[in-house]
């Protein structure tokens, strides 16, 4: 009986010990090397598991430092990222490593009705039984942890400047410097400790959220406002583009009135050299939507300009339920993607695709492109800001396809990315 409780016990604290060190790989990156990702686990068991009493200045001090070492030897990034993380995650840790143990002791205590564990077997029994409940206890709530905290951990290493990270340090700060100086100083009873204990973990995981809220909705205000400059972009385009086409539409037919009434051979080599600079404009892409057709045209001229084979098939005739912001954000925002990942190929390699239309009652939208494959994006790994802003490009083209009950898939595979994207066409469109 005795055993088996232990080896649960056992089990719980390993699980609880590779769950901290995962949650801490989640928010700032192990090294790549093997070796020192499973020494990483090994160690960390040193501070994932100190016991903290009351008055306790040496476990205080000393699991602080060996965070803090362990921070620096195997994780990979900057020294105030690092400090973020034990600000972060150093009062969680120790505040419930200091409730669930006192707490444990107390029971302890009270059911056995002595002051110091005896020798006796049903007294074991009662040790094991409670020691291996504050180890679930321990392990269910860093799993809470986990699951609440995953998604902003991630975002705000992606988003916050060295100026908000700061912020962050001095807020998270505060409550920690104040449960460790109560854990130390305090002569009364650890009760009274409980409720600054609890603060402290909540202060961590609150400035944690409030960061993350505050971030995505800054990253969310500034995707609008872009959007809006660029719609208004092609807005003004596609007024100059018919500007320019009705002046191409005259200047042809007085050209063909010019080359009918000049005999001369030159006069006709000239004219005729004309119209081959301003044919382009009979090339005119069509789409079915004013729109779309400024984008689609504005983006193959720059994946000429790059040396890109450009390839568009694109029918919007009679789909006009998506409104023009909305098709800035699907074909702009997975258009600049695949441009963007083409640029670091090899020209050969460049080529995009995007095909568009109606498909029995959705509309459907492919875009295709090569990228680099995943061991050659570890040679030259993407900067943090180019990883956040094509992540929010994505979120963003989910949001829009999601507007109209619509969803957006990705696959990536042997260098090539594939971007689909599925919209139901409401009922009042599917009879044009």
């Amino acid at each position: 009986m005795i055993f088996v409780l232990h080896v649960m016990s056992f089990v719980f604290e390993l699980l609880y010990q590779f769950l901290f060190y995962w949650i801490l790989h989640t928010f700032i990156p192990l090294r790549k090397n093997c070796f020192m990702r499973i020494l990483a686990f090994l160690v960390s068991h040193f501070f994932t598991s100190v016991v903290v009493y009351r008055n306790d200045l040496d476990n205080i001090l000393l699991s602080l430092t060996a965070m803090i070492l362990y921070l620096i030897i195997f994780h990979q990034s900057s020294i105030i990222e690092k400090m973020t993380a034990v600000f972060i995650f150093y009062p969680i840790m120790i505040s419930m490593n200091f409730l669930t143990m006192d707490i444990a002791s107390q029971i302890f205590f009270a059911v056995t009705k002595e002051t110091v564990p005896g020798p006796g077997w049903d007294q074991d029994v009662v040790f094991f039984v409670i020691n291996m409940g504050q180890r679930l206890v321990h392990l269910l709530f860093w799993c809470g942890i986990w699951i609440f905290l995953r998604k902003p951990l991630r975002q705000i290493r992606l988003d916050l400047t060295v100026k908000m990270w700061l912020i962050v340090d001095s807020i998270i700060m505060v409550s920690g410097i104040a449960c460790f100086t109560t854990i130390y100083f305090s002569e009364e009873q650890s009760v009274i400790i409980y409720p600054l204990c609890i603060a402290a973990v909540f202060s961590s995981i609150g400035c944690v959220c409030l960061v993350a809220y505050m971030s995505n909705s800054m990253q969310n205000a500034y995707e609008v406002q872009r959007l809006k400059m660029q719609q208004t972009y092609y807005q003004n385009k596609q007024k100059e583009e018919e500007r320019i086409r009705s002046v191409y539409h005259d200047m042809k037919n007085h050209l063909l009135v010019l080359e009918r009434s000049q005999k001369s051979e030159d006069a006709h080599l000239m004219i005729q050299e004309l119209r081959s600079q301003i044919a382009d404009y009979e090339d005119y892409i069509h789409t079915g939507n004013d729109f779309l057709d400024i984008i689609i045209k504005d983006k193959a001229e720059y994946a000429r300009e790059k040396h890109m084979e450009f390839f568009s098939s694109v029918d919007f005739e009679g789909i006009d339920f998506i409104e023009p912001l909305d098709i800035s954000t699907l074909f702009g925002n997975g258009l600049d993607n695949a441009m963007e990942a083409s640029e670091k190929l090899p020209r050969e390699q460049r080529v995009i695709l995007v095909k568009a239309g109606k498909i029995q009652d959705f509309v459907s939208i492919l875009i295709e492109n090569h990228c680099l494959k995943e061991k050659e994006k570890q040679v030259g790994r993407t900067s943090k800001r180019d990883f956040l802003f094509h992540g929010f490009g994505i979120s963003n083209m989910e949001k829009a396809a999601g507007k109209y009950g619509g969803w957006l898939t990705v696959k990536n595979e042997d260098g090539k990315f594939v971007l689909k994207i599925l919209i139901p066409i409401p009922a009042s469109q599917k009879a044009v």
